[in-house]
């Protein structure tokens, strides 16, 4: 017999490997790029070669991303999880022995289909799994876990540098599949989400699981059968769902959520943050920073994000989402715009950086370069803070019960289409147009702003009800935090209870 636990904390910290999944394959190829050993085993990439390797990752993600709702409703969250981690150990595999790029690519492209799936499911399972307490907590860790797995895969790899040949980065890509392998082990020691169950007609079972989670797993408590009400009303939504594809959301009266909802996942890479992550190293590289001080100083600004990303989840709820993304936006503009601008100006053209030609821009000014580095960290704590988690939880608040499965993977596609695009584009940004890349993102940033101030409502501290009433009712977006759309709600429930009552009378 399996011992099963079901304390939410436990469950929570587990799933979140799934997210470490994420951050592992963004960091995994970033301490590399400017190492020779690197380079020159696969046969020094030129800036497009590059970028296909490093964007490889998101097209996979893309592709699964498309599909892992309909895996998980036909096998299960936890099920699907777990095939996540066995393709991230194939796709880790398949990179620490790859001996061409073409291998690199598709064993980048298979953990991109893993990370797809456990990027969708492992906050689905979680929220699943948890009281409603404290469900928006331990949602909330799962992209503090993907900042962790970041930072933790730059400092192994970036350990890794000092092995001789390609033990260095084979090493550093097949221990990816550690992460993978506890994932996949770990998570036979925990039940299966207990709405899944219900919506397959196995309510015992999800009786059963429920009680455990809210209680000591003998007594119907209050709480269990609280509880086992929000799911039957879950289910029921989940069939009306059914119903529902990417056609209704382009349909009158949810166009305009839809394009908001996309938009939304398309500025958030558009801010420049993968850049900093994935190419980190070049641009340090561009400030004089090279070898081992180069990692170390670049890897400081993981450490920001994993630390940044707490006050986000603390405050996110006190402060709002328009207030966040609007700060947001306007500050990481301000900040590449100094950063461009001091390299324009303390820096010249070179043919290459310490041999790599992809690099063909460097500052020697000290005090410009330290400039750089100190505007580069503010960059990645003001994102940490605001547009990192801010949009995830911004879009998933948009859309009313029976559209949130579908618009989400939909808007979430988006995200990662634009993740692959920024990935492939960058490397032949810095050869070509050197620090006139970040003045392309600070444009972007500035955009973004007057995007987010005439078209994103305010949907932080109000239900799903109270969001609609502001589409439907064609509330101002700037007005949408000020207008209490409380009492119009209130008189929406008691003219539904009438109606429900009417047709009771009738019948």
């Amino acid at each position: 017999m399996i011992p099963r636990f079901y304390n939410p904390y436990l469950v929570a910290a587990t799933a979140t490997i799934g997210g470490m999944l994420f951050g592992f394959d963004i960091s995994s190829v970033s301490a590399f790029v400017d190492d020779n050993t690197y380079r020159a085993y696969f046969n020094y990439p030129d800036s497009t070669t590059q970028g296909g390797i490093t964007a490889s990752m998101a097209g996979g993600s893309f592709c699964s991303s498309l599909v892992a709702g309909i895996i998980s409703d036909r096998i299960g969250r936890k099920y699907s999880i777990q095939l996540g981690a066995c393709v991230w150990i194939i796709g880790s595999a398949i990179q620490s022995s790859a001996q061409n790029v073409g291998q690199l690519v598709a064993g980048r492209f298979v953990s991109g289909l893993a990370i797809g799936i456990c990027s969708s499911q492992v906050p689905v399972y979680i929220s699943e799994m948890s009281p409603k307490q404290i469900r928006g907590r331990l949602v909330g860790l799962f992209q503090w876990a993907v900042t962790w797995g970041i930072m933790i895969m730059f400092y192994i790899s970036y350990g890794c540098t000092f092995l001789d040949g390609t033990k260095s980065f084979r090493t550093a890509w097949g221990i990816q599949m550690v992460p993978g392998f506890l994932l996949l082990v770990l998570m036979i020691f925990f039940p299966e989400s207990p709405r899944w169950l219900a919506s397959h007609d196995r309510w015992q079972e999800a009786v059963e699981i429920i009680k455990h989670v809210q209680g000591n797993g003998v007594d119907v408590t209050e709480e269990v059968e609280i509880e086992m009400q929000e799911v039957q009303e879950a289910v029921r939504v989940d069939q009306l769902s059914k119903d529902v594809g990417y056609q209704d959301l382009f349909k009158r009266g949810s166009r305009l959520r839809t394009f908001v909802g996309a938009t939304a996942q398309i500025w958030q890479q558009l801010t420049g943050m993968n850049v900093m992550m994935y190419y980190v190293v070049y641009t340090f590289a561009m400030a004089g920073y090279s070898g081992n001080s180069g990692l170390v100083s670049s890897s400081i600004q993981y450490v920001i994000n994993v630390v940044m990303t707490v006050p986000a989840l603390l405050f996110i709820d006190k402060v709002g989402r328009r207030p966040l993304l609007l700060y947001g936006s306007i500050t990481m503009a301000t900040f590449l715009f100094i950063v461009g601008g001091v390299m324009a100006s303390h820096g010249h053209y070179v043919s290459e950086v310490n041999g790599n030609t992809n690099i063909r821009w460097i500052v020697s000014n000290k005090s410009a370069a330290k400039a750089i580095i100190a505007f580069n960290y503010l960059f990645v704590a003001v994102f940490a803070t605001t547009w990192g988690p801010g949009i995830w939880i911004y879009v998933s608040e948009l859309f009313p019960m029976k559209q949130r499965a579908v618009a989400n993977g939909f808007c979430g596609a988006w995200n990662w289409i634009f993740n692959f695009g920024i990935a492939f584009f960058t490397p032949p940004a810095f050869t070509n147009i050197q620090w006139k890349t970040f003045i392309i993102f600070a444009v972007f940033c500035l955009a973004m702003t007057v995007h987010v101030y005439f078209l994103f409502p305010e949907t932080g501290g109000k239900t799903l009800e109270e969001i609609d009433i502001i589409w439907e009712e064609h509330i101002a977006p700037w007005k949408s935090a000020k207008v209490d759309v409380t009492e119009l709600a209130s008189h929406r429930r008691l003219a539904g209870r009438f109606e429900k009552k009417s047709v009771v009378y009738n019948g």
